[in-house]
């Protein structure tokens, strides 16, 4: 066997191999979770030879990562100074939709529960900050923030939509005519000095990703302001990020680092352009089918080398976002939000099955990548 052929076979091993494993969230009869998968296959390209470590090193996107982590630092210092809480306090007077709060007011829990999930995957389409594949994408498309907002928002405000009319007609005869008005507890401690402080960086960072600094250097810039505090220990702020998450995106870029290495992503565009996956249509179609087979983030990480190569990139990389993170809704698998939602309502005794969420996800994911598909056409 030739040289290339070997490489091509190493990496059809790694890049199946890790694929397989994200699609069923472990390595069959390994207890070896979604991160452990991509580490092992970012290992394999490197180790084989395929990918040199220099060039696995460089393959790594130092952006994304950056970005993700001045984000989670951010977020991490929100929480801890109680602006969560507060927020959370201040919906839920209007509208219950967490699962303390429906039970306390003697609300059927599912359909609040169904409709947190689905609406806080549509609401993340809007921003490239809104979720990781959402970073991805503006790491590699260059598409500046206000740009995205521009394009991506009202699909998320439809979407809402959507998502309330759907919850109304699956649930309209289990939901009360009105909203009891009893008391709700007050939000718990809140560090006033630190929020402030923490919400002022947020808005700081607003505006600059709007006046078109690079999301990255704004992210880390933010992040580096938070830690500057007396109040909180940074090892409170480190143990809210998610680590894994950063490791399994630096174990994906080595993986596809060795696809393009060893020339198996020819085949890949070959393949692309054979089912005409240039079009809107079926660049949306075959987005939300990978994103559930494999979850949305190493979907994207897959068109990574096939969009470029588009007659029309930019509106490409704006399909995918779109497609990838409304895909998310088709099953309780389809998302993170949907993952946590249904495992806090399982500890609380209240089960929400596959065909329950899929009474709202399937035609929720149907409507809005339907309206997605037609204002991101043009």
């Amino acid at each position: 066997m030739s040289d290339l052929g070997f490489e091509r076979l190493i990496a059809l091993v790694a890049l199946g191999g890790t694929y397989l494993g994200l699609a069923l969230g472990r390595l069959p009869f390994l207890r070896v979770d979604r991160t452990g998968v991509a580490i092992i296959g970012g290992a394999l390209v490197v180790v084989s030879g395929l990918l040199p470590w220099d060039r696995a090193v460089a393959a790594v996107d130092a952006h994304t990562l950056v970005l993700l982590f001045g984000m989670m630092i951010v977020a991490a210092y929100l929480r801890l100074s109680g602006f969560f809480r507060l927020v959370t306090y201040a919906a839920v007077r209007r509208a219950p939709i967490v699962l303390d709060l429906a039970r306390r007011l003697r609300l059927p829990p599912v359909p609040y529960l169904v409709a947190l999930a689905t609406a806080a995957n549509v609401g993340s389409v809007a921003t490239l900050t809104g979720n990781p594949q959402n970073m991805l994408v503006g790491s590699f498309s260059g598409i500046s923030y206000r740009a995205f907002l521009l394009r991506e928002a009202p699909v998320a405000l439809i979407g809402l939509a959507i998502v309330f009319a759907v919850i109304w007609l699956a649930y309209r005869r289990r939901l009360p005519p009105a909203l009891p008005t009893e008391a709700i507890a007050e939000p718990g401690v809140v560090h006033r000095a630190l929020m402030i402080k923490t919400v002022a960086a947020v808005s700081v960072m607003l505006v600059a990703f709007l006046a078109g600094v690079p999301i990255a250097l704004v992210a880390i810039g933010g992040a580096a302001y938070c830690l500057l505090t007396r109040r909180v220990n940074p090892d409170k702020g480190y143990r809210e990020i998610d680590w894994g998450l950063l490791v399994l995106f630096t174990g994906l870029f080595v993986v596809i680092g060795g696809v393009e290495a060893s020339g198996l992503a020819g085949h890949i565009l070959d393949a692309a352009a054979a089912v005409g996956l240039s079009r809107p249509a079926v660049l949306t179609a075959v987005t939300a089918v990978l994103s559930n087979l494999v979850s949305n983030v190493p979907a994207v990480l897959l068109f990574k080398t096939v969009i470029p190569t588009f007659d029309e990139p930019a509106r490409a990389w704006l399909l995918l976002a779109m497609a990838s993170t409304l895909a998310g809704n088709l099953t309780i698998l389809g998302s993170v939000a949907n993952l946590i939602v249904v495992e806090q309502a399982r500890g609380a005794g209240i089960r929400i099955g596959f065909l329950e969420y899929s009474r709202v996800g399937v035609p929720v994911t149907a409507l809005t990548l339907l309206v997605g598909w037609l204002l991101l056409i043009n």
